[in-house]
């Protein structure tokens, strides 16, 4: 397994707890080395800066009670010591105002990187991850969730660096004013410790809890839109609803359970707060009545006393929100983490594998999606150059699954597949992908001009040889007849082309690469019978001189392939040519006579009475 590697994502150690992705974030953050030195270099100015704006006040009250005791108040010292508080309070703001910036063009530098490596994570993932999680909740984790962890970041940072060097800075001149009162105020960090640790074990599982079920409500989501249309067709809206309710109400008890146990740190914080504030006016006032401290250094004191508890009350305000954000950074990295498609060979030469006879043979292969489940069981099949190739069987019974072990979008279990002798594990995928055209039974367009739909897997054809794939599958004439032609703008779901013209614009797309090697899964599925008569015409001209697999449930579709091979649970049982397998009787026959046979039976009046 690889871990993250594009974008010079470094490979980390899955993060399965609080720490381990605490600590995956920061390693993410020292990768923007330059601009993580300038956030704690300006946090260290900035402390200095804050921290010695008490001192001064201090200063400038014992100057004002000296000055009143004695009846002789020095204004230009006192006059001094204000304008140097206010130089330290302006230069604070300059340098918190950059520090702010800097800090947002990190968190945005690391949400472009991990949105880059969740891209590349897409194109490596092998289909058994897809196939296994909605579409909703994979990109609940790619869009929400780095957006909420990445947004997180850039809040909290400043707060972070700057309440830590408080915490460092503030104790050390709370020491030369006096060390009583710093020890009666360290003493309570035991208790702020303890506290938070508590509140963090319970409410950390509510935020993990909260961020799944926000992709599960995704996922309905994302299902319900893109089946809008079946939804509406078969009445199903109230029991969508319902499973909306059902997940948003979970959502809803997640977020308040999450939101109200991680919430109890603030009141906690702020009792400790409080306490703290009372033992350090006690002692200091004692301290003051017996002349061991002024009355500027107490109230320098605490003054320190707030910035030392400020770091404190400030993660408790935001506890919740950073205990969100590491939940949405562990599934972010569980995401990256997913093992991927096993890796491609060295890359060959540019002429290898450059032209391809078309010849393919499945030599032995075995291969199953669950691993108590077997599918394909010690095939053997082989395809000749140019010979059209029909695979036909009932639901379940592999058809597709084979194709696609061709594309290489599974990995074998056993056996082997090759073309022109060749082990297709050994080519890299795009470059076998190359050489291969697909259409599926499920249209996909993306969002574009028609032309460019077309164009897909060959982005610098022309728009003549555009036009001439449109032709070759009978695309040309209705493209035409659109009000902007081959312009004409469409997408995944927009609805201005029907089921059969886009049916055809995507048999278009493969006639554009000239492949060697075609596969047409249900290709002709959704095409009406006019539309289908065309299309076959075009496909007789399209199958010369390439090797094509066909994938059809209706058999009418396939009776002039070459090879027409019978799957049943995963084996082939019969192979042979349409006139062949008929006369056989075999399982051919049986799913022949199930398609043709049928209607007419049914067409019979059952009340008529039977000839002697």
């Amino acid at each position: 397994m690889r871990g993250p590697a594009g974008m010079g994502v470094p490979a980390l150690k899955k993060a399965d707890d609080f720490r381990g992705t605490v600590r995956r974030i920061l390693e993410l953050l020292r990768r923007d080395g330059f601009r993580l030195a300038s956030v704690i270099g300006f946090g260290v100015l900035m402390v200095c800066g804050m921290l010695s704006i008490p001192t001064v006040l201090g200063r400038a009250t014992d100057l004002v009670i000296e000055g009143a005791s004695a009846g002789d108040l020095d204004f230009a010292a006192l006059a001094r010591m204000l304008g140097l508080a206010v130089v330290l309070a302006l230069a604070t703001f300059v340098i918190t105002v950059s520090n702010g910036r800097t800090i947002a063009k990190m968190a945005q530098q690391m949400a472009f990187d991990l949105r880059a490596e969740a891209d590349r994570k897409v194109s490596s993932l092998p289909l058994r991850y897809f196939d296994s999680r909605s579409r909703g909740e994979v990109l609940s984790r790619v869009t929400n969730d780095i957006d909420n962890l990445t947004q997180t970041v850039g809040q909290v940072t400043q707060r972070v660096v700057q309440g830590l060097l408080f915490l460092v800075g503030v104790p050390i001149i709370m020491l030369t004013i006096s060390p009583l009162l710093t020890l009666v105020v360290v003493l309570t960090l035991p208790l702020t410790v303890l506290a938070t640790r508590m509140i963090g074990k319970r409410s950390q599982p509510r935020f993990a809890e909260q961020w799944a079920t926000t992709g599960k409500l995704n996922g309905h989501v994302e299902e319900m839109i893109t089946g809008h249309q079946l939804v509406t067709l078969f009445g199903r809206q109230a029991q969508g609803a319902a499973t909306f309710k059902r997940h948003n109400e979970e959502l809803y008890d997640n977020t308040v359970r999450a939101q109200w146990v991680a919430g109890l740190l603030g009141p906690a914080m702020a009792f400790l707060g409080s306490v703290t504030y009372v033992l350090v006016a006690v002692v200091g006032g004692l301290q003051v009545a017996a002349a061991v401290l002024t009355f500027g250094q107490i109230q320098a004191f605490i003054q320190y006393t707030g910035q030392f508890s400020n770091p404190l009350n400030m993660l408790a305000a935001m506890f919740g929100q950073i205990q969100s954000a590491v939940a949405s950074g562990e599934r972010v990295f569980e995401f990256l983490d997913a093992e991927e498609q096993s890796p491609d060979p060295l890359p060959a030469g540019d002429g290898a594998f450059a032209a391809v006879d078309g010849r393919v043979a499945f030599e032995d292969v075995s291969f199953r999606y669950l691993e108590d489940e077997p599918l394909i069981e010690h095939l053997w099949l082989s395809a000749e150059p140019g010979q059209s190739v029909a695979i036909v069987g009932p639901t379940g019974a592999g058809k597709t699954t084979l194709v696609n072990l061709l594309m290489r979008f599974y990995d074998l279990d056993a056996g082997r597949i090759t073309v022109d002798g060749v082990d297709v594990s050994t080519v890299e995928r795009e470059r076998l992908r190359r050489r291969i055209g697909m259409v599926l039974q499920d249209t996909w367009l993306f969002d574009g001009t028609i032309a460019e739909n077309i164009a897909y897997g060959r982005p610098e054809a022309t728009r003549e040889e555009v036009v001439a794939a449109a032709s070759a599958a009978h695309a040309d004439h209705f493209i035409r007849t659109l009000p902007d032609g081959y312009d004409t703008v469409v997408g995944a779901e927009e609805g201005s082309l029907s089921a059969g013209e886009r049916q055809l614009v995507t048999i278009a797309r493969a006639f554009l690469i000239d492949p060697s090697i075609l596969i047409l899964d249900e290709a002709t599925s959704s095409v009406d019978t006019r539309t289908e008569m065309l299309v076959q015409q075009g496909m007789i001209a399209l199958r010369q001189g390439r090797t094509s697999f066909v994938i059809a449930h209706r058999l009418s579709t396939i009776r002039d392939a070459d090879l027409i091979v019978v799957m049943e649970h995963g084996h082939v049982v019969e192979q042979g040519d349409h006139e062949a397998l008929l006369t056989s009787g075999g399982a051919y026959a049986r799913l022949y006579e199930a398609q043709f046979a049928q209607p007419a039976v049914e067409e019979e009046d059952p009340a008529a009475p039977t000839r002697p």
